[in-house]
């Protein structure tokens, strides 16, 4: 059900956006209003997750480590897996973040003999990493309608994405890479009986409305194709505070650039953030230094010690009595 739901709410979310095509006098609510201000609450919401978690103490040292920690010097430290310091952190912070590093272990557990064996399951990390340096790309190259004149790296990320030269015009191989990687992301959780158990709606919702962006976008690119001088006006006039409805835009269009405002405006609040919080994560972020440092709470309340000299000082003729050593006589 949370599946059948998700795509209603996408569908709900296309007809919505037929209501600019319908009515002509909602134009400028569909291209100035509602994407600025899903913008704006992108930012702001960003901001004040970021801020929000930035303010939660952590107070002690809880690196995930899978490695020999730095103690002894004949002892050798893996330095990626358990970083002693800021230096080793940033690599494996630039692993993880770049390459998914803790999601290539990836293991799959299944029953044979009635006995649980463990597998290697790649599959996930590589569709995962398909689909999140699929959008960087296809995001780098909607900076050409926001800046003018277009830098030589977003000419040149764009030609290296059309590299084969595939149909008229280009299709490029971001695009239908985001497209498979999202299918088998959204089927994974329909196939697999224990994913689907513990998926909410929101997940379902996540992959259906990035879908439909990506799939809206590809067709009005290279089907049904809209005035690009038009658009780059519209985007521009965002940039420099001057609004500027667009003439001619298709359906289509509509629809895609409404999906984009609801996907900004949702993401600060939907697991979405992790792009954010990966870098405020205490198990990524900090160095496994418990051996060379001594990490105090500084928030421990101050606590009345009754030290051992104290105890034998006050129970010494008992002690001695029924034969206990003492440290002092």
């Amino acid at each position: 059900m949370n599946m059948v739901f998700s795509l209603l709410a996408v569908v709900i979310l296309i007809f919505i956006a037929m209501g600019g095509v319908v009515i002509p006098s909602l134009k400028p609510v569909f291209f100035i209003v509602i994407p600025c201000s899903a913008f704006a609450v992108f930012v702001a919401g960003f901001v004040w997750r970021i801020l929000s978690w930035g303010r939660l103490p952590v107070p002690f040292s809880i690196p995930t480590t899978c490695g020999q920690e730095k103690s002894l010097p004949w002892v050798k430290c893996d330095y990626l897996e358990s970083p002693p310091c800021t230096a080793t952190v940033i690599g494996r912070m630039a692993l993880e973040v770049f390459l998914f590093r803790s999601l290539f272990r990836n293991t799959r557990l299944y029953l044979y003999d009635d006995r649980p064996v463990y597998s290697s399951a790649k599959w996930l990390w590589f569709f995962a990493l398909l689909f999140h340096w699929s959008m960087l790309v296809i995001i780098l190259r909607h900076m050409r309608f926001f800046i003018e004149p277009v830098t030589p790296f977003i000419n040149g990320l764009a030609a290296l994405d059309g590299f084969f030269d595939i149909a008229i015009p280009t299709l490029f191989l971001s695009d239908a890479a985001i497209v498979l990687a999202l299918t088998f992301l959204f089927l994974r959780r329909v196939v697999v009986s224990q994913l689907r158990y513990i998926s909410l709606f929101t997940d379902y919702f996540a992959v259906a409305l990035i879908l439909g962006i990506a799939v809206t976008g590809i067709l009005i690119r290279n089907f049904f194709p809209v005035d690009i001088e038009e658009i780059k006006a519209m985007a521009l006039g965002w940039v420099i505070f001057s609004p500027y409805v667009p003439k001619g835009m298709s359906a289509l269009f509509y629809i895609h650039l409404f999906l984009v405002s609801i996907l900004l405006a949702w993401f600060p609040f939907s697991k979405l953030m992790h792009m954010g919080g990966v870098f405020l994560s205490p198990t990524r972020n900090m160095a496994n230094d418990s051996r060379m440092r001594r990490h105090i709470n500084p928030w421990n309340a101050p606590v009345k010690v009754h030290t051992y000299e104290e105890y034998e000082d006050e129970y010494r003729d008992k002690m001695k009595a029924a034969g206990l050593p003492l440290d002092k006589e």
